[in-house]
């Protein structure tokens, strides 16, 4: 998941970032409402958390612009100090998915964004996303900006072993057992196969997904 985290306290948005790192996910921080209304409308988010108490813009007027102006519709989870009803439906009301308050355990954090963002795939917990990026797992349909893409059964293979690690890196030894097992291929089908895929997901669009990293491997990631 790509998540983008708009909270003014330094301590709270790097617990945050790291916790949610670690269960591998991209995390883009910001740390005044207007910046986070910047990368919100300009970036592609799978959820976004939000504090309610901003400097520049507080989160609900953020949250109102963000669905009302912009027409996003990515999932969205209020922090917030404040826990009476009267805050909570306010937030509702202008477009926020789920509420929690601080203090916060961030596994209870991290569960909320799964759920909201389980929610607005329309309950498929099996599709991979990477940017403009999908892979259901049901259908075995791959799409990118709605496009539907022809991938041979061994893409699809190594497609989805680089959307589960996103934004890690996938190293070669990885690749060859998810395809091949215990029966080493010759050097060339591994690499025949990856240009394959880059050539469909990523040459007939302007931003590139598929990034090599020399010496250690492959890493699909969107832009930053």
């Amino acid at each position: 998941m790509r998540i983008l985290v708009i909270e003014d306290h330094k301590d709270i948005l790097a617990n945050v970032s790291e916790y949610f790192t670690l269960k591998g996910c991209e995390v883009v921080g910001a740390l005044d409402g207007l910046t986070g209304l910047h990368l919100a409308t300009t970036g592609n988010f799978d959820a976004i958390i939000l504090d309610l108490m901003l400097p520049g813009m507080d989160g609900n007027l953020l949250c109102r612009k963000l669905r009302e102006d912009a027409r996003q519709q990515v999932p969205v989870l209020m922090l917030t100090a404040r826990d009476q009803l009267e805050d909570r439906l306010t937030g509702f009301n202008v477009g926020a998915d789920d509420y929690i308050v601080k203090p916060f355990a961030l596994s209870e954090l991290y569960a909320r964004v799964e759920a909201v963002t389980w929610r607005s795939t329309g309950m498929k917990k099996n599709v991979l996303k990477i940017h403009d990026l999908t892979y259901d797992l049901d259908s075995l349909e791959v799409r990118r900006g709605g496009t539907l893409l022809k991938l041979n059964p061994t893409n699809m293979v190594l497609l989805e072993l680089l959307m589960r690690k996103s934004p890690m890196v996938v190293k070669r030894k990885e690749f060859e057992q998810a395809v091949w097992g215990n029966n080493t291929p010759d050097s060339d089908s591994l690499r025949t196969s990856l240009y394959m895929l880059r050539k469909t997901i990523d040459k007939p669009f302007d931003i590139p997904l598929l990034h090599t990293v020399h010496g250690m491997g492959y890493k699909l990631q969107g832009p930053r």
